[in-house]
């Protein structure tokens, strides 16, 4: 019998999230160890730790789950993991912070299988505008979406500066280009006027956009809303759409919550279940979400 499987759960909050644990569990992990208060500078030692603790041959029995708000600072704290590391003492590493990173990666390859459906080749070229952007879901989704070729817009509520250092970050990270919106004065139907795809990735029991948006909306083909919470993101939108007619826009559907997470909870599963059977260390973050939410949606294309 093999060592057991440790994951050390680490994130700069208060708490490690309780659905991030039994997701953990559900996969199969042996044991799941939560730290909590964690800042970007422990995550060296903290990795090291962790890593020689165990025989070299069981050191991929072994791996580090980040969690958070931030996606910058996951991001981070990952890179950090991963050169504090060398052989053989070489441990997986997974990045999701708030479920963000596969949440987004299931939400845009939920809009690709919709397009598909609907005769297009994807996001390239198509303008996708971000609805709650300023959250850490919403600015990964636009940037998932801009490394998919779409023309993305991040739209923000209060004010553009609430957008624009994210995609300042992400284009210095990832050489994309984000645009930024603000609608808190106003503004929203000329972004609605030539919208193609909607990304909505506001709060809870919040709707960020209404019937009389939609139907501003002419070149709208696809709007996903990743809110589960009553009353809808989108106005019209049910939580288990996937792909239905807008009563608002009936040439364009929507994909609820539900749909969306159906791929999600597929995502993240997959990826526990790769770290702990796939024989060597594994490092994942939103990009391999993103290959993992294609084959996945795709299957039920």
């Amino acid at each position: 019998m093999g060592a057991p499987y440790v994951l050390h759960m680490i994130t700069p909050l208060a708490n490690v999230s309780p659905f991030d644990v039994n997701m953990a569990v559900d996969a199969g992990i042996d044991a799941v160890v939560p730290y909590t208060g964690i800042e970007t500078a422990q995550v060296e030692a903290l990795t090291q730790d962790a890593m020689f603790s165990r025989d070299p041959k069981n050191a991929v029995r072994t791996g580090l789950f980040i969690g958070g708000r931030d996606a910058a600072m996951a991001l981070d704290m990952l890179e950090v993991a991963r050169k504090a590391m060398f052989p053989p003492f070489r441990i997986s590493v997974f990045a999701d912070p708030s479920g963000a990173f596969t949440t987004a990666a299931a939400m845009v390859a939920a809009v690709e299988r919709a397009l598909r459906r609907l005769g297009a080749e994807g996001l390239t070229g198509l303008d996708v505008q971000v609805y709650g952007a300023t959250g850490v879901v919403g600015g990964i989704a636009g940037l998932i979406a801009a490394q998919a070729g779409g023309s993305v817009t991040l739209v923000s509520h209060r004010g553009v500066s609430a957008v624009q250092g994210k995609a300042e970050e992400f284009g210095r990270r990832y050489g994309v280009t984000l645009f930024c919106a603000d609608t808190s004065t106003g503004g929203k139907a000329a972004l609605m006027e030539r919208a193609e795809v909607v990304l909505a990735c506001g709060k809870a029991g919040v709707t960020v956009l209404t019937a009389d948006d939609l139907r501003a909306a002419k070149r709208l083909r696809v709007v996903a809303d990743i809110n589960a919470v009553p009353p809808a993101g989108v106005d019209g939108v049910g939580v288990q759409d996937d792909g239905t007619s807008l009563p608002a826009q009936p040439n364009a559907v929507g994909i609820g919550a539900l749909a969306i997470g159906n791929v999600k909870f597929k995502v993240q599963h997959h990826l526990l279940e790769r770290m702990q059977t796939g024989g060597s260390a594994v490092a994942f973050d939103f990009q391999d979400a993103m290959d993992a939410a294609r084959t996945i949606a795709g299957k039920g294309k």
